[in-house]
């Protein structure tokens, strides 16, 4: 049974910093992380542009330090649950996921995620999902955990299958894309009582 406060108040919450799963450390930013991120962003910024917000500008370094700072205190005041994804035999940064969008009420997250590209392909983000998604699960007595995802953006969509999730719709003419021109957006779900106890 998981330690929880008799408070409701999410500050009281004692979560954890850090997740293991086979391949990865899955833990909260900490200061001296951007360096790292930034590299990866570097990498893997033509992949990330079509559906990453963040990612139309390169950022200094400077930038991604700041950003996940500011992370790590909303991770503090349990606003946001960032997480960064590392490599446990080389340490190399790999990619970042986490719980977002927080309903502590309701306790609903929905998980958000992208990897560097040389490290696509391989399985660590569907990995994580399922290590992010058993943390939330049964030590945050989650009821409902969401993935979103453009409608095109299929690799996305097949990490969300591929981890059990289901999908309950698509919401049409949703969001602007990164052009500006009207997309969908697929919404995945896992619920207490139907995907798991």
């Amino acid at each position: 049974m998981p330690n929880r406060p008799t408070s409701t108040h999410p500050i009281l919450l004692d979560i954890p910093n850090q997740l293991e799963s086979e391949r990865l450390l899955i833990r909260a930013p900490q200061a001296g992380d951007g360096a790292a991120m930034n590299e990866a962003i570097c990498e893997s910024i033509h992949e990330l542009q079509p559906w990453m917000p963040w990612a139309q500008q390169m950022p200094t370094v400077y930038e991604s330090e700041a950003n996940l700072r500011l992370a790590g205190v909303k991770f503090m005041e349990r606003q946001d649950l960032q997480l960064l994804l590392f490599h446990r035999q080389t340490g190399q940064f790999v990619g970042s996921s986490g719980l977002h969008a927080i309903d502590w009420q309701v306790r609903k997250f929905e998980i958000g995620y992208w990897v560097r590209t040389s490290y696509a392909g391989q399985g660590y983000i569907s990995e994580a999902v399922r290590t992010i998604t058993h943390f939330a699960v049964e030590r945050l007595q989650a009821n409902r955990i969401e993935i979103h995802c453009d409608a095109s953006n299929t690799q996305s969509a097949r990490v969300a299958e591929r981890c059990g999730y289901t999908l309950e719709g698509t919401l049409r003419n949703h969001k602007l894309n990164m052009r500006g021109s009207l997309r969908d957006t697929m919404i995945f779900a896992k619920v207490r009582g139907a995907e798991y106890e």
